[in-house]
């Protein structure tokens, strides 16, 4: 297996034509597709984390009026596909806010202008959706008795939340989280319909100035592949570090 993979690595080398790689303005833009790829998804998800932490709390153990309509966001996130929804904010608000003068005239409509905040607002809100969900799993999964006897000793329910309840949820949700933010990774490559230049929009721009088309994909999987597995070991060395600070 090894020795297949070393001979299409050197076919790859040998056999494509990779001269555009030499050309300085290429580097930036590869540089610059990786920088708002990585950027984009570490801001959607430790926003979507924040969301999402509410969210499964208020279904876990929530009164009904916070449970039913976290309950239906996440319904919704879930149930629709994120393409659309990514182009539900862009062109609904984004086409909304130019008619609501106070907007026009504040200084948010510079940034209101630009793909980039519809983008984050779309990845953010479609994390916050599916983690939800598994937050509220994680948060029934806290054994009863811990916190019968954290109430009995007189510690108050924030507290209780903050030593008790989120350490163990957080706990036993990291292993989705890292896959959670892998697919994330992987769904970012929608931002470029919206004008965001991401790697994926690097990528096809390299294909239509050079008119080469496997090479530049190859190099877009190449790029995935590297982030995916720093995801992969981070999170692991997450799943490894918590349980020693919360036992």
């Amino acid at each position: 297996m090894a020795a297949v993979a070393v001979l299409l690595v050197i076919w790859c080398a040998t056999s494509l034509n990779w001269t555009w790689l030499a050309s300085e303005k290429y580097h930036s833009l590869i540089l610059r597709g990786i920088w708002t790829t990585c950027w984009l998804l570490v801001v959607t998800m430790v926003l979507g984390m924040l969301l999402a932490i509410p969210l499964g709390l208020a279904q876990a153990a929530g009164p009904w009026w916070l449970a039913m309509p976290a309950r239906a966001f996440c319904g919704l996130v879930r149930g629709t596909p994120l393409l659309l929804q990514l182009w539900l904010l862009y062109y609904g608000l984004g086409s909304l806010f130019p008619s609501i003068p106070w907007i026009r005239e504040s200084d948010l409509w510079p940034i209101l202008r630009q793909a980039w905040p519809y983008a984050v607002l779309a990845l953010t809100l479609s994390v916050a959706g599916y983690e939800g969900e598994v937050m509220r799993g994680a948060f029934k999964g806290v054994p009863h008795g811990q916190l019968e006897a954290a109430k009995a000793m007189g510690m108050p329910r924030f507290t209780i939340f903050r030593r008790i309840w989120l350490p163990q949820a957080i706990q036993r949700v990291l292993p989705t989280l890292g896959g959670e933010t892998v697919l994330t990774l992987k769904a970012t490559p929608l931002v470029a319909t919206i004008t965001v230049v991401d790697i994926y929009a690097v990528s096809s721009r390299i294909r239509q100035d050079t008119f080469v088309v496997y090479e530049p994909l190859l190099l877009l999987a190449v790029v995935y592949m590297a982030i995916a597995g720093l995801i992969v070991l981070l999170f692991r060395w997450l799943e490894n570090r918590v349980p020693q600070k919360t036992a």
